[in-house]
C-alpha cells in the first residue's frame, strides 16, 4: 500500500485530523498485523504494554516522516526512540522444509519497523513521499508511479471516494443545468 513497512505501520491509525480510526485496538490486532506485514510468520503473545510501546513507536515514526516532508528538524525524542528500537533483537529466522519461519516478540516487531523507518528516513530526500490527497486521510506513501503523480494512499478507499464524489458532483451539476 504505502511502499514501506514503517509507513504501513504509521497507517494503522487512520483519519488523524478528524475522527481517528485505530486499527491496532487490541494486542491481537498488532500480532495479526505483524504477520500480515511479513515481520513474523507466527502471531506472538502480546499484552497491553507491548501495544502501548508499539503505538508510541508508530507515532514517533509518523512525526519524523511529517517533519521530513515539511523540511522541519526531527523531534529529538522521536529520533532517540527510533534509534533505540533499531538496536533491538530482530525476528529469529529458521529455515524449514516448508520455508522460512520468523518468530519473535514485541521487540522483534519494534526492531523490524524501526529499521524500516531508519532506512526510509535516511533516504527520504531521494524519494517522493506524499500524504494522501483524500480530504481527511493522513496516510503517507512513496509515490513510485512512473509520472510521479500518485495522489491517493490507495484506490480501494480514498481514490474511489474522490472519484465517486466527483462523479456525483458532475451528475448533480448536469441535472441542475437541464431545463425543466
Amino acid at each position: 500500500m504505502s511502499g514501506n513497512l514503517a509507513l504501513d505501520f504509521a497507517g494503522t491509525l487512520k483519519w488523524r485530523r478528524s475522527e481517528p480510526e485505530e486499527l491496532l485496538g487490541m494486542p491481537g490486532d498488532l500480532a495479526r498485523w505483524a504477520v500480515e506485514a511479513g515481520i513474523l510468520t507466527e502471531e506472538p503473545a502480546l499484552d497491553a504494554a507491548d501495544l502501548r510501546r508499539l503505538r508510541t513507536l508508530r507515532e514517533a515514526i509518523y512525526r519524523l516522516v511529517i517533519h521530513s516532508m515539511r523540511g522541519r528538524p526531527w523531534p529529538v525524542d522521536d529520533l532517540a526512540l527510533v534509534n533505540e528500537e533499531t538496536n533491538g533483537t530482530p525476528a529469529r529466522m529458521s529455515l524449514t522444509p516448508s520455508g522460512v519461519v520468523r518468530a519473535g516478540d514485541a521487540g522483534a516487531i519494534a526492531s523490524g519497523v524501526a529499521r524500516s523507518a531508519a532506512g526510509l528516513l535516511g533516504e527520504i530526500d531521494g524519494l517522493r513521499i506524499r500524504e494522501c490527497a483524500g480530504a481527511e486521510c493522513t496516510r503517507i506513501f512513496i509515490d513510485r508511479s512512473r509520472a510521479g503523480n500518485r495522489q491517493w494512499c490507495g484506490m480501494e478507499e480514498c481514490g474511489n471516494r474522490v472519484k465517486a464524489a466527483n462523479y456525483r458532483s458532475r451528475k448533480s451539476m448536469a441535472g441542475a443545468k437541464t431545463p425543466q
